[in-house]
């Protein structure tokens, strides 16, 4: 396994993961990160086919060929009509981002008593839903059915990606929840809605919204179904080496429809804590989930309109537990007080809008609208008492409009997006704060009663994107291809704000004759005057891809995909290494012999430090991030009951921004720590950053003179010159059986992960070691 290095901390290790899926359930092939769905199979030669969709009355044509063969890319998945003449009319229902495979050349059947049924007023329509084993690529799909009926211990949508084999959503004691695929980070993954990726480029988590986060990314009653694909996904999707999520929102149709849902529970719904039943009391909670969504015509078969909406409350019990029980009765009376039952609230407002309108049966244009506006209480319990708590604030706007355009041999969409999504936590009390530590382990911690300098932070991302998909069906030789070329670009404001300067953190020693009375250690944060404490970047995205499915016959087809990326992130390819650090660097080691620089102690540790200073012109980014994607099927009988799989394909992904920015940020705003000389904890004055200790210490714009101008107490970070990209080498091989009524599927996949970013320590002991 390969990997690229840079200074300071380990970060995220690359895995090499192999894993064995079995699944009871067929997935159907994904031909597009759009959540439409394709129709292809057999009419009778030259024939003009119509699809009406029973719901909305949308309505999409398009001809066989001499052969028979015929394609409809870009249906709204549900339930379709379509028929190729008299006689040959059937009612099925297609399933989001899904090629199925329609034979309109015989007679329709009597439709089975087992095929899902849709009323609409007095009209009975009966959709048989169309499966499709004919993919090269591995997953599943979770339908509406699924996240109505299933059990879950949130409301968020991407739970239910839990059934899917390889796939690992988890919810924390705290509420927190994340999603991952196999042995990969949650920041490999990409969520798709209505074929808007929805990826931080800041923060971990995967997308927005999901970093540190117990509310839900989208509102769930908005989701109607969405699949799941864990590997050998084709060409069409980027900014991902894991895991793709492709969700289909709902839309209104010709009849009006709602749904209002709620839950509740509070205090005397629940048994006590420990902690509350010590204290006597217990602690207000709640839980509130409630929403409301609607949908109907606008104008009848033309134009619907579809509104969502969740709110969710808590309201969660916690507890302030010290982190020595034996050390408490040395706290001063005040500060053991703060030990005891608290609760921790949240509140989320998640809203989603769509309007759709049939301009022609060949145009459709669709705006959509999502807001989510969060607030929290976090940080504390355990060790940490209320006041070094968090109120975090996490909003996410995105604002879509799509326009398809659909012809006998081809179909368009254009895209426009919007996206602003920030993460800001900022401490509940501002200036001075403690943390009480025992005298036998200065790591150890007691009570921590204030927030430190990097609990103030703002990290988020703003800006608009455009992509242009075209589908071209005409195209035969030895056999049938569909060829779809896409292109995306996106100029996309990256902002990371690591640290305020608004607290200090005071340490105090605890002993077994209580505890002393000015601190031996502080933490605050030190501007560097010109520059600013927040990095932004207007980060340039460009995608481009070619992708040909291609039908050889009845049995064989064939996946060929190439897909190219290419980022610029201006505010790590310009940085400039400050003159005063690469001097410090290339000066005497103070720990080393005569004559050895610290430059020289890091090349003793394997480290080129020249290869970390930006001049403002060594550093690119690059350009050579080729994805192949390549997959086949083999239908052995060619009746859909037999068919062996595969694939073989790369994966870019994308450096997160929330790293790249330390070493701008961590210039411009450091954490300094101080030390002080006190009787329990002495230190030379002078030396190492010690000081005489001094009651107006506690005023932060002094401690800030004690630094300014030089390098006493700061932290330098560095990032290589020559980063690359993380990426996923994929490789499944598979088999699909009908066996009676069941679908099953067995896969081998091994994906391997290679140059995932990892941050190391550059103290190091004169012989280079750590």
């Amino acid at each position: 396994m390969k990997r690229q290095t840079t200074l300071r901390k380990k970060l995220l290790t690359a895995l090499i993961t192999t894993s064995v899926a079995a699944s009871a359930a067929l997935p159907g092939v994904v031909w597009a990160q759009s959540a439409n769905a394709n129709l292809r199979g057999t009419a009778p030669p030259d024939a003009q086919i119509t699809a009406r969709n029973v719901a909305t009355g949308q309505v999409r044509t398009t001809k066989a060929s001499a052969n028979g063969s015929y394609v409809l890319v870009g249906l709204p998945p549900g339930t379709w009509r379509v028929d190729a003449g008299p006689g040959t009319a059937r009612t099925v229902t297609l399933s989001v981002a899904s090629t199925s495979t329609l034979d309109l050349s015989r007679a329709a059947a009597a439709p089975s008593a087992k095929a899902p049924i849709q009323t609409l007023q007095a009209v009975t329509v009966v959709g048989t839903p169309l499966l499709d084993v004919r993919t090269s690529q591995v997953g599943n799909t979770v339908s509406l059915r699924q996240i109505n009926e299933l059990p879950e211990a949130s409301r968020n949508f991407l739970e239910f990606a839990d059934i899917v084999p390889g796939m690992i959503f988890t919810r924390s004691a705290n509420g927190n929840t994340s999603l991952s695929s196999g042995a990969q980070a949650s920041s490999n993954i990409n969520v798709y809605i209505d074929g808007v990726g929805q990826k931080n480029y800041v923060l971990a988590g995967g997308i927005t919204g999901q970093f540190a986060s117990q509310g839900n990314p989208f509102p769930q009653l908005a989701v109607d179904q969405y699949r799941v694909i864990t590997s050998n996904y084709t060409a069409e999707y980027g900014q991902l080496s894991s895991a793709a999520i492709t969700a289909l929102t709902k839309s209104g149709t010709n009849q009006f429809h709602g749904d209002v849902f709620g839950s509740w529970t509070d205090t005397a719904m629940r048994a006590e804590t420990p902690a509350e039943r010590a204290s006597g009391r217990k602690t207000s909670s709640h839980e509130k989930d409630y929403g409301f969504d609607l949908g109907g015509p606008i104008i009848q078969s033309k134009a619907h309109f579809y509104i969502a909406y969740e709110g969710k409350e808590f309201d969660t019990p916690t507890v302030v537990v010290p982190g020595n029980s034996s050390y408490v009765q040395y706290l001063p009376a005040a500060v053991q007080a703060l030990a005891g039952p608290a609760s921790l609230p949240f509140k989320e407002n998640d809203w989603f809008g769509k309007i759709d309108y049939e301009v022609t049966d060949e145009d459709r244009l669709v705006l959509t609208g999502h807001y989510r506006a969060e607030t929290s209480i976090s940080g504390l319990g355990g060790v940490n008492a209320a006041g070094a708590g968090l109120n975090t604030i996490n909003n996410d706007k995105r604002y879509d409009l799509s326009w398809e355009h659909s012809a006998d041999t081809w179909f368009n969409k254009l895209l426009l997006t919007y996206e602003d999504a920030f993460y800001a936590p900022t401490p509940i009390i501002l200036g001075d704060g403690a943390q009480y530590v025992p005298d036998f382990n200065k790591n150890s911690i007691i009570l921590t009663t204030g927030a430190s300098p990097l609990a103030q932070q703002n990290k988020g991302q703003k800006g608009p994107g455009i992509s242009d998909d075209f589908t071209f069906t005409d195209l035969q030789w030895h056999g049938d291809h569909e060829l779809k070329l896409g292109v995306s670009y996106k100029s996309v404001k990256l902002v990371a704000q690591d640290a305020g300067d608004s607290n200090a953190l005071f340490n105090y020693l605890v002993t077994t004759s209580g505890t002393e009375s000015i601190p031996y250690q502080v933490q605050f944060g030190s501007p560097t005057p010109g520059l600013s404490p927040v990095a932004t970047s207007t980060d340039k995205q460009y995608g481009a891809y070619i992708q040909d499915n291609w039908t050889v016959n009845n049995h064989l087809t064939l996946n060929l995909g190439i897909r190219w990326d290419y980022e610029q992130t201006p505010s790590y390819l310009d940085w400039v290494t400050p003159a005063n650090v690469v001097a410090a660097l290339y000066s005497q080691d103070p720990h080393a012999p005569a004559g050895q620089t610290y430059a020289q102690t890091l090349a003793k540790g394997g480290i080129n430090i020249a290869d970390y200073i930006g001049n403002g012109h060594n550093r690119s980014q690059p350009k050579n991030e080729w994805q192949p994607r390549l997959g086949f099927s083999y239908d052995i009988d060619g009746d859909q009951r037999h068919v062996i799989f595969g694939g073989a394909g790369r994966a870019y992904d994308r450096d997160l921004y929330e790293t790249l920015q330390v070493e701008q940020t961590k210039q411009a705003l450091s954490q300094p720590t101080l030390l002080f000389d006190t009787p329990d904890s002495p230190c030379t004055v002078g030396v190492n950053n010690c000081f005489a200790w001094n009651p107006v210490y506690f005023s932060i714009p002094t401690l800030q003179s004690l630094v300014a101008g030089s390098n006493v107490g700061k932290e330098v970070d560095m990032i290589n010159n020559n980063l690359k990209a993380p990426y996923s080498d994929q490789f499944s091989i598979g088999m699909r059986n009908k066996v009676g009524e069941w679908n099953t599927s067995v896969t081998l996949v091994d994906i391997r992960s290679y140059d995932g970013l990892v941050l190391t320590l550059g103290n190091r002991y004169p012989n280079g070691a750590f």
